[in-house]
């Protein structure tokens, strides 16, 4: 049982490859599936490793990343489906990467500690889910990559509790 939260981590990591040749292939309910199984295992191995006590460090970075690789996945696709702009997926790779490095510097420099998604993160990540799924159920309803833009401010704003965190745990001045 101990392992099951980090298998359904793999589990969704598997699935983004999965998700990017079906919605490229035009596969929209197929990808639009994937994209929800992804969520709801997600959410079942968030929950698993919470109520029995499983959180490990792998998982606490294996999580993020299973979200990161399907959040940018899902917008390079949409952006090269001209579904959103190209700068959107851009602006996410640049932030996911500062994000990577800040987490790696404090995780090797540092009492070798990651620091885990706070709820900032976790309303940004839930507000992109959304609008995505909506994107994919409605491709053809534009007016819905507002919803994409404001997911992208409350991941800047995420983004800005990270750094207070950082600053915070690497008791360094910023």
């Amino acid at each position: 049982m101990r392992h099951v939260p980090n298998l359904l981590t793999v589990f969704r990591i598997l699935l983004v490859p999965i998700f990017i040749f079906t919605y490229l292939q035009d596969h929209n309910a197929i990808a639009l599936t994937v994209f929800i199984i992804a969520g709801l295992t997600d959410l079942l191995d968030g929950y698993i490793a919470r109520k029995y006590h499983l959180i490990t460090t792998i998982g606490t970075l294996l999580d993020p990343l299973a979200d990161k690789l399907m959040l940018l996945s899902v917008l390079t696709c949409m952006a090269m489906k001209n579904v959103l702009p190209i700068w959107v997926p851009a602006l996410m790779y640049l932030k996911e990467f500062s994000l990577v490095i800040g987490s790696t510097i404090l995780y090797f420099r540092h009492e070798k500690k990651a620091i885990p998604s706070n709820i900032y993160g976790k309303i940004a990540t839930v507000s992109f889910s959304s609008f995505i799924l909506l994107l994919l159920w409605f491709p053809q309803q534009p007016f819905l990559r507002y919803g994409i833009y404001f997911s992208m401010l409350l991941k800047i704003i995420a983004i800005i509790s990270y750094i207070l965190i950082y600053k915070n745990t690497a008791k360094i001045k910023i």
